[in-house]
Formats: structure tokens, sequence, C-alpha cells
């Protein structure tokens, strides 16, 4: 079958023939119909957060059909549409019990540390594979694997009440997510942080208010806009040393600032100003739980929360446009999310 490998760090993925996924006790084979291209990703390529053993096949934003089953699978069957939680716990210690698989000591992330989704087929444990309803298309599907999840995670740990303020710090697939999510919270203002003048009509037609980056402080037209004050909440989605302090600069009395994006770099924290002053808090955002990706089905089934289309470009299993989209996301460019089609 065809897949799309990381071969060496700092280089291009080539795509490559390798054996059909044969299932194991307890897992299924499940054959790939959309695979999201995250911004992770472009991190695993070029070594930021280091994917490892290589060669590997990345892609951790997958849905599909099952299209092989092994021994004791027992919740799932041959042609059932499904999504892939990307993280494979042991299923047996102490954080996998609580639902927090992503501490499981032995815990792998596929497209990371094992194979992904940017292949025809792919192999994991029954455990991560979460029942896509007939009504969740399957690009969307993909997409909520870490897009949306993770945002909704984000968005969960902040805390955010009604009528409180929040802004996101990059539009792309995970911060257009929580553009959207925060919006079912009820908060008095969302807004919208990016270099991208599209990216952010997108996410004005979604009921934020946008800030330019790159003309001006986008803390300050943040207190502007909010009345001189800063937000309740910040979600920084980038993964740059200087939006993260933006993200902690923004956020006033009792604030939380989300820190979700990926760098290798330190981040400059003035602790008086940014945190003791304010009795602020700075809080890590990790992944996200099955629990949470199932909500976000629900909330898709009943209307509640959707992903469209517009916010969406689609290329093929082809390692020309993977890359060339890889590329982009190195730039910060780029659409809100690409989602490879089979």
């Amino acid at each position: 079958m065809k897949a799309l490998q990381l071969i060496q760090t700092g280089r291009p993925l080539e795509e490559r023939e390798v054996p059909v996924p044969v299932p194991e006790r307890g897992e299924v084979v499940v054959k790939v119909v959309a695979a999201g291209i995250c911004h992770s990703d472009a991190h695993y390529r070029a070594g930021t957060s280091p994917a490892f053993p290589l060669p590997i096949t990345l892609g951790h934003e997958v849905s599909g059909v099952v299209s092989d089953t092994g021994d004791t699978v027992t919740h799932v069957r041959t042609g059932d549409r499904v999504c892939l939680h990307y993280l494979v716990g042991c299923g047996r210690c102490a954080s996998c019990a609580a639902g927090n698989d992503r501490f499981c000591t032995t815990v792998q992330m596929i497209g990371k540390h094992r194979d992904g989704g940017y292949a025809e087929c792919i192999r994991i444990p029954e455990r991560s594979v979460v029942p896509l309803p007939e009504s969740v298309p399957f690009v969307q599907g993909a997409v909520m694997m870490c897009s949306s999840s993770t945002a909704l995670h984000a968005i969960r740990k902040s805390r955010l009440r009604a009528g409180e303020s929040v802004a996101v710090f990059g539009v792309g697939g995970l911060g257009m997510s929580a553009v959207r999510l925060a919006a079912l919270f009820e908060p008095s203002r969302i807004f919208a942080v990016d270099i991208s003048p599209e990216k952010l009509r997108l996410a004005e037609s979604a009921g934020a208010v946008p800030v330019l980056a790159g003309q001006s402080d986008p803390v300050e037209r943040i207190r502007e806009l909010n009345g001189g004050h800063g937000v309740d909440v910040a979600i920084e989605m980038i993964g740059l040393p200087e939006t993260m302090q933006q993200a902690v600069r923004s956020v006033g009395q009792f604030g939380r600032a989300m820190i979700a994006g990926l760098t290798d770099q330190p981040v400059r924290i003035f602790a008086y100003n940014d945190l003791i002053n304010k009795e602020a808090e700075v809080i890590g955002v990790s992944d996200h739980t099955i629990e949470e990706i199932e909500q976000l089905l629900q909330w898709y089934r009943e209307g509640t929360f959707d992903f469209p289309d517009r916010l969406i470009e689609t290329v093929p299993l082809e390692a020309g446009a993977v890359n060339s989209t890889l590329d982009a996301l190195d730039r910060f460019a780029g659409t809100v999310r690409t989602v490879i089609k089979m």
C-alpha cells in the first residue's frame, strides 16, 4: 500500500510502498478515508518535536472504515465508520483508568511514535477507535481528532465561564475550532489574533473580533477593544515564543493563559507584571481525552458545533501536495485546515 513517510528529519516526506498492516490481538485495521495535516506534523518533519523511530508514517487526524479486525475485538466490525483517538496507552495504568492516557508511561501517538494516517491503511488498538456517526462527514471527523478536540480541551482547562472574554492567538485549524467552540460557552467577546487577513475574515464570520497582528501590538489592541482591560482567557495555538508571551500579557486580573502551541525555544515572562500582580495563571494544554472526542461528535450530530467545508482544503495522498502544505505551515501560511482525502 502507499504511505507518505518521514525518512530523515529536516527532509520532505517520501512516498513508499509498505505492507498492508495485519491486526494483532485487540487491534483493528482502518482503511483511511481522510487524514488532517496538522502544524504538529510540520514540527515533526523539522525536528522541533522529534518523531521516532524513523522511517515513520505521519498523520494523527484520521477517519475511515474498519477493514480488518484481530482476535478479541468486540466493539467494532468490518465496514464500520470510525475515527481514531491518536493516543495509544496501555489501558491498564492509573492514568489510562482515569481517562488521562496522554500521561500513560508507555503512551504512543500515531504519526509520531507509531505509523499514522498518511497511508491507505492504519493499524491501531480497538480502545482508540471511536464510532463516527453517519451524519458526520469523514473530513470533518478527521479534523475533530486533533484540531477541535485539543481546542475543546484547552477551553475546558481554562474554566471559561459565561460573560468572560477570550482571545485566541492563531486561527488555523486549532484556533478556528477554539473560536467556534468558545462561542458555546457564552463569552462576552472572542478576539481572534492572526497575521492573515483572510483567516481573520473567517473568524469574524464565526463571531470573533479580528485583531491583525504584525501591524501593531495585538495585546494593546485587545485592551483597546476590551475597554482597557485584559481578557479572562487567552489561548495560544501558534507555537512561537513571541505569541506565547503575548498570550500571557493579554490576560487581566485572575486571567488564564492556555499554551497549546509547540516550540523548542524558551518563553520570556516577567513574573511580577505578567503573573504576580494579576494573580494570573499559565496552563499547559497537552492533547485531549477520548471523552472530549465523543462530546464533539455528539455536538456535531445535534447541530451544536460544526467545522464547515469553507474552512477546509483537500489534497490527495501525494508527497508533493502534502509537502507543499507542510511548507506553508512552516511559514505560518496556508488555509485554515488541509485534509488528505482518499
